[in-house]
């Protein structure tokens, strides 16, 4: 007989690098090309400056662990996210972010991603996440902005188009443009 071990969050502090719990497994997750890193450091710029003028929450970057109480999820480490929870020191924030981006790295394509991607934004807005940025630097639909009142039907944004994240992070906004570098 062969058992295994369900991994817990305090597992999950032991992980060098970036890693979700999910179904009781840690699943790790690779570091990420140039232009998805970018679109995301752009993103957090943004939400940093907008955090700083408002002080109505906190703009969080890439590799920050969320601790949610999902029966198949116990973390989330968005790209980006707005986080108007309390801050927790050194600890995982607890509960999920207000405003979650996901930016695709060259792995997040097909039809096994699509479903994987599409269940953790079910899991977002399970946990109280209001809006999800689905970012593909790849397709002439930068941005595909879902909603928690209207999941599965998003707003989608091209270039030259100006995204928000509504209700997420009252008054923010920033151009798609803003994702791509200037020099190449």
């Amino acid at each position: 007989m062969t058992t295994t071990h369900k991994a817990t969050v305090q597992d999950l502090y032991r992980v060098k690098g970036k890693a979700e719990l999910v179904n009781g497994e840690i699943l790790r997750m690779p570091p990420t090309g140039y232009l998805p890193g970018y679109a995301a450091s752009e993103i957090l710029v943004s939400l940093r400056g907008h955090e700083h003028l408002t002080r109505t929450g906190l703009a969080i970057g890439d590799n920050v662990g969320f601790t949610v109480s999902l029966s198949n999820r116990e973390s989330f480490s968005p790209d980006a996210a707005w986080y108007t929870g309390r801050p927790s020191g050194m600890k995982f924030l607890e509960g999920a972010p207000a405003f979650a981006v996901e930016v695709r790295s060259e792995g997040d394509y097909g039809p096994a991603a699509e479903r994987q991607i599409a269940e953790k934004r079910r899991d977002y807005f399970a946990e109280g996440t209001q809006c999800v940025w689905d970012v593909d630097m790849q397709s002439p639909n930068v941005i595909k902005s879902y909603f928690s009142e209207n999941p599965d039907h998003p707003v989608v944004f091209k270039r030259g188009e100006v995204p928000d994240a509504g209700r997420a992070v009252p008054g923010w906004s920033m151009p798609v443009d803003n994702l791509f570098p200037r020099l190449s």
